[in-house]
């Protein structure tokens, strides 16, 4: 018998899963819709299968399950998160992956070498994989393999999911999930050369929060390491690797702690690189979530490259996608206006920064990165 899709979320329920971010595929479009027309289920649908990837480890952050579906074609897109994010962080999420192009079912020619390759991939990602049940009663022992291997080491499980796994569901709810249709707040700032360093910007900014109610996530590179230079407080997370994914991590954790005021510290470079996560912010951001980009036009962290963020508008992108208050700006009170109690989240500042980075003052963590994880989720009182 077929299983129903429901015969996996109920069971899945019981673990603590009751959020799933993803990009669909044929083959779990009975799964996907059964998760959206759920009252009791979130479901994100994300630009791209790494930021579903990333999304579902900003719960882990939170100390929640949750599960990131795709299509094994698009397992390249998350490679990125899933070795340089939830591998090295140690969070754990389960994910749903699709076997397009398996040696005995027929499929479309773009399927073929991925269909060859995708369990190795799995391999060599250390990623323990099952195929996903096709029987009710077999649920319970998949899901109890995956907690054990999740509590153990506390990284992701994979259930491998063939064609014809899951019977057919019909869409019911088929609002989208845009929240606004742009932004209530928005000025673009002429341009000026910039005068205030990243070190500058970020001391503002932790003079401005506080620790017993926020949390500040730093982009990898240079940002990270300036802010822990700064303070290293028990509410920042460092991140390292995983380029363009802090502002999904931040999404996610915003999501599942409405209590806490979520800010993530991004890049010019490393928002380029994942330019569709600020549509996925806009549209589900909460209020607590906080976005700030540093823009100094370069990769400084690997020799100053120039990126292309001399022709955009970061801000104007965000406001078009609808983020609920964005703010562009030289100097420091872009931040004081993206905190502030009249901005409306998810809330959105560009502050073009000058570069420059005195590399003999800029240290590296001294704890590990699961470390800075483990002391965050103390700290927020997630459990570990």
């Amino acid at each position: 018998m077929t299983l129903q899709a429901n015969d996996f979320i109920d069971r899945a329920a019981a673990y603590g899963y009751d959020f799933y971010a993803g990009v669909p595929c044929s083959f779990l479009t009975p799964f996907i819709n059964t998760v959206i027309d759920s009252e009791r289920l979130t479901y994100v649908s994300a630009a791209n299968e790494g930021d579903a990837v990333a999304l579902a480890a900003g719960q882990a952050l939170a100390g929640k399950r949750a599960v990131a579906m795709m299509q094994n074609s698009g397992l390249g897109n998350a490679v990125s998160p899933l070795t340089s994010l939830n591998w090295v962080f140690r969070l754990p999420i389960l994910l749903i992956v699709t076997w397009r192009g398996t040696p005995d079912v027929a499929d479309e020619p773009q399927h073929e070498l991925m269909g060859q390759i995708t369990t190795d991939m799995l391999e060599t990602m250390d990623l323990p994989w099952e195929i996903f049940p096709d029987r009710a009663e077999a649920v319970d022992e998949a899901l109890a393999r995956a907690e054990a291997h999740m509590n153990e080491t506390g990284r992701p499980y994979v259930l491998v999911m063939k064609k014809g796994t899951v019977a057919p569901a019909e869409l019911q709810t088929q609002s989208a999930p845009t929240q606004s249709r742009g932004a209530i707040t928005f000025r673009p700032a002429p341009y000026k050369e910039p005068t205030v360093s990243r070190r500058e910007a970020l001391s503002h900014l932790v003079e401005r929060t506080d620790p017993a109610h926020s949390v500040i996530i730093a982009s990898t590179g240079f940002a990270g390491r300036e802010l822990y230079a700064i303070d290293d407080r028990p509410n920042h997370l460092y991140m390292v690797g995983s380029m363009g994914c802090a502002p999904l991590l931040g999404l996610g954790l915003a999501m599942a702690r409405p209590d806490l005021d979520v800010i993530v510290v991004d890049g010019d470079g490393a928002a380029l690189m994942r330019l569709g996560a600020m549509s996925t912010l806009a549209a589900y951001g909460p209020t607590n979530l906080h976005h700030l980009l540093l823009d100094n036009g370069m990769h400084e962290s690997t020799g100053g490259q120039a990126t292309v963020s001399s022709g955009l508008s970061f801000a104007g992108i965000a406001a078009a996608a609808g983020y609920r208050t964005t703010y562009e700006g030289h100097d420091r009170t872009v931040i004081d206006q993206m905190l502030g109690g009249s901005s409306q989240g998810p809330a959105f500042s560009h502050l073009h920064i000058a570069p420059g980075t005195d590399k003999a003052n800029l240290p590296r963590p001294a704890a590990t990165p699961v470390e800075v994880k483990q002391r965050l989720m103390a700290h927020i009182g997630a459990g570990s």
